[in-house]
């Protein structure tokens, strides 16, 4: 499998996961430029009074796998559903902005990757349904943030949460017990509790204790992402203004995530490459920040071997990587059914189908309660109760100001700037100074 290598664009490639052990696929295939159909086996023909809704994705992104399209036409067999995909959202989205732009080539629902919900909240919305009107939909089921990210300033919410990307700690027993560190979940989570600077602490204390050839987190970018991700405020401000260079929250990530590239405490390696994943099947690391998706990934690379050797614990703040959304465009042929389409498929209960099934943890909060998220635990990681985990990272959460090159600075800090520092031995100024020169050329500043 060919991953991704732009932290934003492996979202959708690696949401695939086995959240209750059960190995998933994942769409991250190479080609992909043009989509493929994929009509659904329920239904029939579409002949008739059957009104055919198309749902636009990318990768495989869960609904249909999850066996979502087939239990809504059982429901409704007036209406068929077919589904088109095209792998990698590199390609998909530049695709969707231009047929939203010209109004036609549109499916009557698509998806929205979450790097680029706020652009298209904040230069689309005049294009797309106001969802929060469907029947159906219930503001107050969804995680505060999460609705807020689908909701343009005019508060128009165009786009409804499918899933998101709660993050915890995955960490290896085996190897904290070599380092004197206790094993149990809770007892780890509460070493760094609410405070990113004592994760660095007992890496520290690693370190200082495991022979060499093991490092305590696989690379500083993650730390920096996962930092980054827990902060209310980084990139953009409320007004729109890119702020990064001077928010104190993103320098101090900056600093917290270069102390451990220049602390040693890193394997130094690139995530999403064939190396990292090496690293997992070589216990070349002890900890690295992982959310709910990123489970089955753990449990394919690290293999047998790693079973009940992985465990997951709180992250010493809620954070979040990933997650998407549906819109419904305005020039579509069925908008009032899309919109009922859409609003049933976030729904807390299909949410809950979605996670037991493909790992996608629910932007529903409505949904936790359910026996299929509350229940959830996951064999590989020593029985983990994931379900709780990361319902807590997720609602605690912050909600977040994104912007619409949020990709593009993420992506030169990690690799561009943190990746100086971490394999060419850079400073952390010159790191610092490498990243922002390529964010300026990106954004034409």
């Amino acid at each position: 499998m060919r991953t991704r290598t732009r932290m934003s664009r492996r979202l959708a490639a690696l949401a695939a996961v086995a959240a209750l052990g059960t190995g998933l696929l994942a769409g991250c295939a190479d080609d992909g430029t043009s989509p493929t159909a994929e009509g659904s086996t329920a239904g029939g023909g579409g002949g008739g009074t059957k009104t055919t809704l198309t749902v636009g994705v990318f990768g495989a992104f869960g609904l249909k796998e999850a066996g979502l399209y087939d239990a809504y036409m059982k429901l409704h067999p007036d209406i068929e559903i077919k589904q088109t995909s095209i792998e990698r959202n590199e390609n998909y989205y530049p695709q969707l902005l231009t047929h939203l732009g010209s109004g036609s080539g549109l499916a009557d629902i698509q998806a929205v990757e979450v790097s680029n919900i706020a652009e298209v909240t904040a230069t689309q919305s005049g294009k797309l349904e106001d969802l929060s009107k469907a029947p159906g939909v219930n503001k107050d089921d969804f995680l505060p943030w999460k609705w807020a990210e689908g909701t343009a300033k005019d508060s128009k919410t165009v786009g409804l949460g499918t899933d998101t990307g709660p993050t915890g700690i995955c960490y290896r027993k085996d190897l904290f017990a070599k380092a004197g560190l206790p094993t149990d979940r809770d007892a780890v989570g509460k070493l760094w509790a609410g405070d990113w600077n004592k994760y660095l602490e007992v890496g520290r204390q690693y370190k200082a204790k495991v022979p060499s050839g093991s490092a305590f987190v696989d690379s500083a970018s993650g730390v920096l992402n996962s930092i980054t991700g827990s902060s209310a405020t980084r990139y953009y401000d409320a007004s729109g203004k890119v702020v990064y260079k001077d928010n104190p929250a993103v320098k101090q990530a900056w600093d917290t995530a270069a102390a451990f590239a220049t602390g040693g405490l890193t394997a130094k390696l690139q995530q999403f490459q064939p190396t990292w994943d090496q690293g997992f099947a070589n216990a070349s690391f002890a900890t690295v920040s992982c959310p709910a998706w990123m489970l089955g990934y753990i449990q394919d690379k690290a293999g047998a071997a790693g079973k009940d050797q992985w465990d997951v614990a709180a992250a010493p703040k809620p954070s979040n990587w990933g997650g998407s959304f549906l819109t419904v465009p305005s020039a579509g042929k069925h908008t009032a059914e899309a919109a009922k389409l859409a609003a049933w498929l976030t729904a807390p209960a299909q949410q809950a189908v979605l996670f037991a099934k493909r790992g996608s943890f629910p932007s529903a909060k409505a949904a936790y309660g359910l026996p299929a998220v509350a229940d959830a635990k996951h064999a590989y990681f020593g029985n983990a109760p994931i379900g709780q985990i990361f319902a807590r990272a997720a609602e605690g959460t912050p909600v977040q100001t994104l912007g619409p090159k949020d990709q593009i600075i993420q992506q030169n800090l990690s690799d561009i700037g943190m990746l100086q520092v971490e394999q060419k031995g850079k400073s952390p100024q010159q790191g610092w100074d490498a990243a922002v020169k390529a964010i300026d050329n990106a954004l034409d500043q």
